[in-house]
């Protein structure tokens, strides 16, 4: 197991990518800190990680808080002594077209995606260098690069993240810390599931591969860039998209 020993962190890990992914690093060996907005959703991933045989804690974790996350992180200290693995997961969506998206609509997103994940990442970073190791991995997604209709918040934020990304990764490069992100593509969720038929066959249609990615899919690349074989990657974005872009 290639994380035996380590301790991560994910946000947003009640439901969907944030849940595959806890239980993806906890296959490899770690031990779980989740937090999301509920408690009822992380509870019930850290009973799927229990199962597992691993170490887990639920708390709930408000991203758009800094006090909020800086009293998860205080808690995971207490509770593991240390923290190797910080996956900034939780985000949200308010879509609309931009001639018609509401000030409220626009800084929602940027609470929860951009804000989010300063406000997830200061309190750990810390105990990182104090470490002198860690991996901070941001789970971007393909329209931070290539844009789409409707999201213009929603992909700002995830634009954004690669210039955290990369200068964080310059600053903490020297400590022994590396900051990476994952870009994911048209993935099945409860989201894109509500998505009509005819929204469905359109972005098929821009996909290479010609099918919709997993949770699991995303769930495997963070559990890679986590692990020793990522070692000497940082500053950078794996994009698991099907060859959408």
């Amino acid at each position: 197991m290639k994380l035996e020993g380590k301790v991560a962190l994910i946000t947003g890990a009640g439901r969907g990518i944030g849940r595959a992914i806890a239980l993806e690093l906890a296959g490899e060996g770690a031990d779980l800190v989740v937090a999301d907005i509920s408690q009822g959703p992380v509870d019930e991933t850290r009973a799927e990680i229990e199962a597992l045989g691993r170490k887990a804690l639920a708390l709930v974790g408000d991203v758009t808080s800094l006090e909020s996350m800086e009293q998860v992180t205080a808690k995971a200290l207490e509770s593991f002594s240390r923290i190797d693995i910080l996956v900034n997961n939780a985000g949200i969506t308010k879509d609309n077209l931009f001639m018609r998206m509401s000030g409220d609509e626009w800084k929602a997103v940027m609470s929860v995606n951009l804000d989010g994940v300063f406000n997830s990442t200061r309190p750990v970073v810390k105990t990182m260098i104090k470490q002198r190791s860690g991996r901070i991995i941001n789970i971007s997604s393909v329209v931070g690069f290539s844009g789409n209709p409707g999201q213009v918040n929603y992909s700002s934020t995830k634009a954004a993240l690669m210039g955290f990304t990369k200068s964080l990764a310059r600053e903490l490069g020297s400590r022994g810390v590396t900051c990476n992100a994952v870009a994911p593509g048209f993935i099945q969720t409860d989201m894109t599931d509500k998505l009509a038929d005819e929204h469905k066959k359109a972005l098929l249609s821009q996909i290479p591969l010609g099918r919709m990615g997993s949770a699991q899919d995303i769930a495997k690349a963070v559990s890679f860039l986590a692990s020793d074989d990522a070692g000497y990657i940082t500053g950078t974005v794996i994009h698991v998209n099907g060859g959408m872009y």
